[in-house]
């Protein structure tokens, strides 16, 4: 599955599409609020990150190494990444990168989503997603 920010996290590989210097997304604030909201609903675990951070590499790491798949949208890869940042700091209280969210809701950052992982609790936050997704396209593709 390709993401709407040319990045793609599966099976251990990247994919990075548009990664030019100067990516011409120039949205309004309603666009690129509906552009956030709708990639944080069309995917379970989704990092907002920056490629040269160390929290936001900590993060992805964690994943990685439980082998769930992510959504990176590498805000320093856009013009508007600020503006991004802007409204993640509306939507979460933080400006701070990574801003990670599983199922729909915001977790924290890097810390936070080691603390779930060390107390036990992120993967299920993430196999709950996934349930949820499963059931939901067996649902709509089932025939009365």
């Amino acid at each position: 599955m390709l993401s709407r920010w040319g990045v793609l996290r599966a099976s251990g590989s990247w994919l990075r599409m548009g990664n030019s210097p100067s990516n011409p997304v120039d949205l309004s604030n309603a666009a690129t609020v509906n552009k956030i909201q709708e990639t944080i609903s069309d995917n379970c675990v989704v990092i907002f990150s920056k490629t040269t951070c160390s929290y936001c590499k900590m993060a992805k790491k964690l994943f990685q190494d439980m082998n769930v798949n992510y959504t990176a949208v590498e805000l320093d890869m856009y013009e508007n990444g600020s503006q991004f940042q802007d409204i993640l700091h509306q939507m979460t209280g933080g400006r701070t990168v990574p801003r990670v969210f599983i199922n729909g809701a915001f977790i924290g950052g890097a810390t936070d989503t080691q603390r779930l992982h060390r107390e036990g609790k992120l993967l299920p936050l993430v196999h709950q997603c996934q349930m949820r997704r499963a059931e939901n396209s067996s649902l709509a593709c089932s025939l009365p």
